[in-house]
């Protein structure tokens, strides 16, 4: 159980970097990071601002890695939050084409990695309770699992 724990803190430690470092990026260079020449003043504050978001995103994610067995909740709201990004992104490719491969990459992240993570961390969580009580049956689950 240990050693899945540890790979799972891993890989959360890993894939997290994705948002924070993508969400950097848009806080520093702004919609022209997409794509040069970018006018319109208000669609780059909002861009900064999303990508602020997503820099958070990041960032709570990696505050589920310690003690990651213990972080059920925040690990769904952040997988919820980022799942539903991920429908309007998928809204947007119906609604106005493909994007670049980079927004495609992103989508699986979305959809598909970060609801994946999800279960994986649900398993662990459930994995982790079972063993605490199996050492003291009186013993009741702690954290928000």
């Amino acid at each position: 159980m240990e050693g899945e724990r540890r790979l799972l803190q891993r890989v959360v430690a890993v894939a997290g970097l994705v948002p924070v470092l993508a969400g950097l990026y848009g806080v520093l260079f702004g919609a022209n990071g997409l794509s040069a020449g970018v006018a319109d003043v208000s669609a780059d504050s909002h861009f900064r601002y999303l990508s602020g978001l997503l820099t958070g995103i990041g960032l709570l994610f990696w505050s589920c890695v310690p003690g990651i067995e213990t972080k059920a909740r925040l690990f769904r709201f952040l997988t919820l939050v980022v799942v539903l990004g991920g429908l309007a992104r998928l809204l947007g490719l119906w609604l106005t084409g493909l994007p670049s491969a980079t927004m495609l990459a992103a989508l699986g992240m979305e959809l598909v990695v970060t609801p994946l993570l999800c279960l994986w961390q649900a398993r662990v969580a459930g994995r982790a309770r079972d063993a605490a009580q199996a050492l003291d049956p009186a013993t009741r689950p702690t954290g928000d699992v």
